[in-house]
């Protein structure tokens, strides 16, 4: 092979390697097997050089060298891709990193999180939140580099407000701000609870009376007052007014007073009265089969029962009421008038009065007068027939009226229902 192909070929072999690994000497020359003093197969020896030997010894340490160069930038490319890895980590660490502001409940603290979220957030710190707090932002929103979240916790209240009870929450942890929340005016209202009071996050009770207008009405004047009083009695006393004896006012005393109320004050006097009433006897009707239809006869007389009762009488302001019944005492019970009703049928006829001595009976019942009526107007003819009486006979008006043959003939019917017991005092003049 000529010098000029071992040329041309050193020549492809330094350019087809890389830069890093190219010798930095020129690359020995190849000797043709067939040239004197060298063995076939071996490459090496340049003239001139002292011979084969020295200077296979030389080609030797000269790919020593390229091999180490190339051996040390293999150990340097690993290192260089670790480092490389341990860069890009770091600038993702620095990336998810986030300065945050969170405040709970008013007290606020700066801090690092790699939170993603604000619930991943809140889970971080401990923090747990119910339907009554308010988190802003709110759950679920994303969290940025910078950001300030806010937690408040909800606090239960039971509000007593202007006697109306009230079970409330708020997020103030102060009297004075849950009456601001709550939008309460507190000017020249009562607080059970100072309103510089903490609220814990257990809650508290709490009692408020706002201020309202009354208008008081007593004793011919109008008085109008500004309370925080919970009952009418109290705002009568803030606005002067007492009640002696049995004075009371139009809203009960206990009552709580409404802004635009208005109050009258009665002044009562009163007295008792104790009145005896007589109490109505009853009518025991008794049937009586020995007494013709239509005849009734007393057998026993009513009496009248007695109750003493008591009244209340009163004038309120200067005006007498209606006299009030409020106890009864009975003194003594009524007695039953009881009286007989007969059930006989009537008689057909007058047969066996008809030798009776009617004259003699009408002299001592009426004078002996047809149209005689007694004091009284009740009883009247011949034979002092009482309307009832009359009727029952079949007479029509009064007997009074009727002639004289008619009323004889009434009293022969009657004798013959009764006999002689509807005149008591005058009957026995029949058989004489």
């Amino acid at each position: 092979m000529s010098t000029s192909q071992g040329s041309h070929r050193a020549g492809r072999r330094t350019a087809t390697l890389p830069v890093h690994e190219q010798p930095t000497q020129a690359a020995p020359l190849v000797v043709p097997a067939d040239l004197p003093g060298t063995a076939p197969g071996v490459p090496g020896a340049v003239p001139g050089q002292g011979g084969s030997r020295a200077g296979a010894r030389r080609a030797a340490r000269r790919r020593k060298a390229s091999g180490s160069t190339r051996d040390g930038l293999r150990r340097l490319v690993p290192q260089a891709l670790v480092v490389a890895f341990l860069a890009g980590g770091t600038s993702a660490f620095v990336a998810n990193d986030k300065a945050v502001r969170l405040s709970v409940d008013g007290v606020p603290r700066s801090l690092h999180t790699f939170a993603d979220d604000i619930d991943e957030l809140l889970a971080h710190e401990g923090l747990t939140v119910g339907a009554h707090d308010i988190v802003a932002p709110a759950p679920g929103e994303a969290l940025a580099n910078g950001d300030e979240v806010v937690v408040r916790y909800g606090r239960p209240i039971s509000l007593t407000l202007d006697g109306r009870r009230h079970q409330i929450w708020t997020t103030a942890r102060t009297v004075e701000g849950a009456l601001r929340q709550l939008g309460v005016r507190a000017e020249g209202a009562y607080l059970s609870v100072s309103r510089a009071a903490a609220i814990s996050r257990q809650g508290l009770a709490l009692d408020v009376r706002t201020e309202r207008t009354v208008t008081f009405l007593a004793d011919g004047r109008e008085r109008v007052v500004r309370t925080n009083a919970a009952t009418i009695r109290e705002a009568l006393a803030e606005a002067g007014i007492t009640l002696s004896g049995q004075d009371t006012t139009s809203v009960a005393a206990d009552a709580f007073p409404r802004d635009g109320q208005t109050v009258t004050v009665l002044r009562i006097t009163g007295s008792r009265q104790v009145r005896e009433e007589a109490i109505p006897y009853a009518v025991e009707r008794v049937r009586d089969p020995e007494l013709f239809a239509g005849t009734e006869t007393v057998e026993r007389q009513g009496i009248a029962g007695v109750r003493r009762v008591t009244y209340t009488l009163r004038t309120v302001n200067g005006v007498r009421q209606k006299p009030r019944r409020t106890g009864e005492e009975i003194v003594r019970e009524p007695v039953s008038r009881k009286v007989r009703v007969g059930t006989r049928a009537l008689p057909t006829s007058v047969a066996g009065a008809d030798g009776l001595d009617w004259a003699a009976l009408a002299a001592c019942e009426s004078g002996g007068r047809p149209n005689a009526v007694d004091p009284s107007g009740t009883y009247g003819g011949l034979y002092q027939f009482d309307p009832g009486t009359w009727r029952s006979l079949g007479g029509t008006g009064t007997a009074q009226n009727a002639p004289a043959a008619e009323q004889t003939f009434r009293a022969k019917k009657l004798y013959v229902q009764r006999g002689a017991s509807p005149w008591p005092h005058c009957g026995r003049r029949l058989h004489q």
